[in-house]
C-alpha cells in the first residue's frame, strides 16, 4: 500500500474486506470510484448509508425489511401452514426466484457449528419455537432448507427433533445433482444423496 496516497490506500484496504474482494479486485474498483463522478458517488454513499440506516430485520421471520414485517410474512396470499427455514436472508431470494413456493419463511442468520462455538441459542431457533406454538399461525409443515452441509445437517436434525413432539410435519429439501449435471464429475457425497432422494417415475 505505500505505493498509494493514504486516501487511495484505505479505500483499497476497506473495499479489500468485502466477500469476493481481493486485493486487484479492490484497487479496479477504488480507481473507478475515483474517477467517477461526484454525483454518482454520492449516491454510491448515499445507497450504503441508506441500507445501513434504514433495513432492519423482520419481527415475524428475521428477513431484511425497512418495516416492521418484511413483504412475504405482510403477504395474505401466503401459504401459512408451511413455513421454510434457512440460514440467510440471501436463501430467500434464491427460494423466490423459483417461483415454485408459495409459504412463508424463518431465517435462522447462522447454523449450528460447535467448531466455530456457534451453538443452537446462538440463531435464531426460539422465535420459530414460538412461531409454532403460536395458536393464530397454525402451522402444519416445516420445511427445512440449511445448506447441505456438516452444519446445515446438524442444524436440521436438531431442528426436526424439536418439531417431533409437536406434531408438526418436518420435511426436507431433497439433495443430489444438479440439473445438467454429469455422474463422473458428481462426487460421492452428492451421488449419494441422490440415490436417497430418488422418487418413483
Amino acid at each position: 500500500m505505500k505505493y498509494y496516497a493514504k486516501p487511495i490506500a484505505k479505500l483499497i484496504g476497506k473495499l479489500t474486506k468485502l466477500p469476493g474482494i481481493g486485493p486487484k479486485s479492490a484497487q479496479r474498483l477504488a480507481f473507478y470510484i475515483m474517477n467517477d463522478s461526484d454525483e454518482e458517488v454520492e449516491e454510491l454513499v448515499d445507497a450504503i448509508k441508506d441500507v445501513k440506516d434504514r433495513i432492519d430485520y423482520c419481527e415475524v421471520c428475521n428477513n431484511l425489511t425497512e418495516h416492521e414485517r418484511c413483504n412475504i410474512c405482510s403477504n395474505d396470499e401466503r401459504n401459512r401452514s408451511v413455513i421454510c427455514i434457512v440460514e440467510s436472508p440471501k436463501d430467500i431470494i434464491a427460494m423466490e426466484k423459483t417461483g415454485e413456493y408459495n409459504g412463508l419463511y424463518h431465517v435462522l442468520h447462522g447454523s449450528i457449528s460447535p467448531m466455530e462455538g456457534v451453538g443452537p441459542d446462538d440463531i435464531e431457533i426460539k422465535g420459530l419455537l414460538s412461531r409454532i406454538e403460536d395458536e393464530d399461525e397454525e402451522v402444519e409443515e416445516v420445511i427445512l432448507a440449511t445448506d447441505p452441509n456438516v452444519e446445515g445437517e446438524a442444524t436440521a436434525m436438531y431442528i426436526a427433533r424439536l418439531l417431533k413432539p409437536l406434531g408438526i410435519t418436518a420435511s426436507r429439501i431433497a439433495h443430489g445433482l444438479p440439473v445438467g449435471g454429469d455422474l463422473e464429475y458428481a462426487d460421492e457425497v452428492t451421488l449419494s444423496k441422490a440415490l436417497e432422494g430418488r422418487k418413483q417415475v
